[in-house]
């Protein structure tokens, strides 16, 4: 074969050789039996073992691809999802025939749903209607892919990312997808190169392929001259990874000597058992959405207070920010959040949600209280868009404290500051009785741009760098400088090496990353000049 150059969007960064593999549908190879009765029940077994299948994964699962996989659980136990094929298997069909022709519908009512959540979620029901295929064919439809292969796939589900062994390298091109899809998140968050967006691919698996995830450049059978063309920039690649290594555990620094405070995002605590606290300035951002069970039930006080007790005491000393609970939009949480609405993004979510389930609010205010007496926590409202929603955060945490006081049990009176993500906040910063702000980059891009962040049809748009995005985090970072107030920017955006100089230059001096991203971060920021001014596009 020819050599091919591919372009599309990059999804995750890194570089991958490897041979190429064609990632088959999963196909249902069974011979129907013509009993109604058992055709029901064999449909009613593979939903049950593609469930205990998924809940399987999630224990080995944290953070994101955890809540992804505890929602597609969620939905296999509602009977309305099968409702339709069960109607259809009573009419005369064959189960799997009448699976697929119901998930189909299904899928594509959240294609074309003006709701860009449902849109979202069209991904996860593609891989629940693949899941319980492969049950009904025996669970044998799918061989993995052979280590280190270069995948080529139209989509790829969350699940079948995750039952892939990526330890020895590897990568992903798609012909579809979007960079801020949930397995985007999963490939950036294992170091898995991906390409979305490429079009029409090959439909056959024909020697080796050279990716640069970065730039979105994908070389099929390539020559010589390309491969030795790639291993040069492979190993500057290289080169700067080990440049970067060297500044994990220094403090960050610009060229023209301005200090930049480096913080890391938590999802999961677990994530800081193989982490050093040295190689970064504190935590600014910890989802406390891990806490709440993909079964419906809700962490008691103590609970909460062991998990923000253990943060504070890694952190040694230094400032930990913790998000109250940011349920709703693309997370949703069983017999919490609220169903059926027509817009999730744009309806009660994140403090909306808290200040309506005060009784569940209350008792994590409680516990972020009494893990305040053993360091420095910071409490981070997500979703504010009015005055009023801070202030009465601020009035039910005075009430807790005197409360834990009054009892003799031992607690702090924390800063309280909100995420900037809704344009009408970044708009009135001023009217906002906040200690700190922290800019929540992939919530506020979406909505100045109007562009759902797993929406593959406008990812193009969904760009913090489009200059009203830009501009708009300048104005912030200005504003936050009048009031005397610390702004942090916590969102993705806050490790892209590509935005980085962006954000210095529109102002922002803190900023909140994965772990991963700290080391080219800080040697991205000791590379970048200042005048000084506040630049914007």
């Amino acid at each position: 074969m020819a050599e091919i150059r591919l372009s599309g969007r990059p999804a995750s960064s890194g570089f991958a050789e490897g041979q190429l593999y064609v990632l088959p549908d999963k196909r249902v190879s069974r011979a129907p039996t013509g009993d109604p009765d058992l055709e029901a029940k064999a449909l009613r077994n593979a939903i049950i073992l593609a469930s205990e299948a998924l809940a399987d994964l999630a224990t080995t699962a944290d953070g994101d691809a955890a809540d992804m996989l505890g929602f597609q659980v969620a939905m296999l136990e509602d009977d309305a999802l099968s409702e339709m094929a069960f109607a259809a298997i009573a009419e005369g069909k064959p189960a799997d025939i009448a699976w697929r022709h119901s998930m189909d519908q299904e899928i594509e009512a959240y294609r074309s749903a003006d709701d860009e959540y449902f849109r979202a979620r069209s991904a996860d029901l593609e891989d629940i209607r693949d899941n319980v295929l492969d049950m009904l064919s025996g669970g044998t439809s799918a061989a993995p892919p052979p280590p280190g292969a270069i995948l080529i796939a139209r989509d790829l589900q969350p699940s079948r990312f995750l039952g892939i062994d990526w330890s020895k390298g590897g990568a992903i091109l798609l012909s579809e997808g979007s960079p801020t899809s949930h397995v985007a998140m999963l490939a950036r968050a294992r170091g898995v190169p991906m390409i979305v967006g490429l079009g029409e691919l090959p439909r056959s698996a024909d020697g080796i392929a050279l990716i640069d995830g970065g730039s979105g450049q994908a070389i099929l059978s390539p020559e010589r001259q390309s491969l030795d063309q790639f291993i040069t920039r492979r190993a500057e690649d290289d080169n700067l990874s080990a440049r970067a290594e060297k500044l994990l555990l220094k403090d960050a620094m610009t060229k023209t000597g301005e200090a930049v405070t480096i913080l890391i995002n938590v999802a999961d605590p677990l994530e800081l058992d193989v982490i050093s606290p040295d190689l970064c300035d504190g935590i600014g951002l910890v989802r406390t959405e891990f806490l709440f069970s993909e079964d419906g039930s809700f962490p008691d006080e103590e609970a909460q207070y062991r998990v923000y007790r253990r943060l504070v005491e890694w952190a040694s000393g230094r400032p930990v920010t913790i998000r109250t609970l940011d349920a709703g939009g693309d997370k949703p949480i069983k017999n919490l959040t609220i169903d059926g609405e027509s817009n999730p993004f744009l309806g009660v979510r994140g403090i909306r949600l808290s200040l309506i389930r005060t009784d569940l609010f209350r008792i994590q205010l409680r516990a972020l209280s009494r893990a305040a007496s053993h360091g420095p926590i910071k409490i981070m409202a997500p979703m504010v868009t009015i005055p009023s929603e801070l202030a009465t955060v601020r009035r039910m945490m005075a009430e807790e404290f005197e409360g834990l006081k009054a009892k003799g049990i031992a607690a702090a009176l924390p800063p309280i500051g909100i995420m900037v993500e809704v344009p009408a906040a970044a708009l009135a910063m001023d009217l906002f009785d906040a200690d700190f702000f922290s800019i929540g980059s992939n919530d506020l891009t979406q909505y100045v741009t109007a562009a759902g962040r797993d929406i593959g049809s406008v990812a193009d748009l969904a760009d913090p760098r489009h200059p009203a995005v830009l501009r708009l985090i300048a104005m912030i970072a200005t504003q936050g400088k009048k009031m005397q107030r610390e702004v942090s920017l916590c969102g993705d955006a806050g490790g892209d090496p590509a935005l980085i100089p962006l954000l210095l230059h529109a102002g922002i001096r803190c900023l909140s990353m994965a772990p991963s991203m700290v080391a080219r971060a800080k040697l991205i920021i000791s590379e970048t000049s200042l005048s000084g001014d506040v630049v914007t596009p």
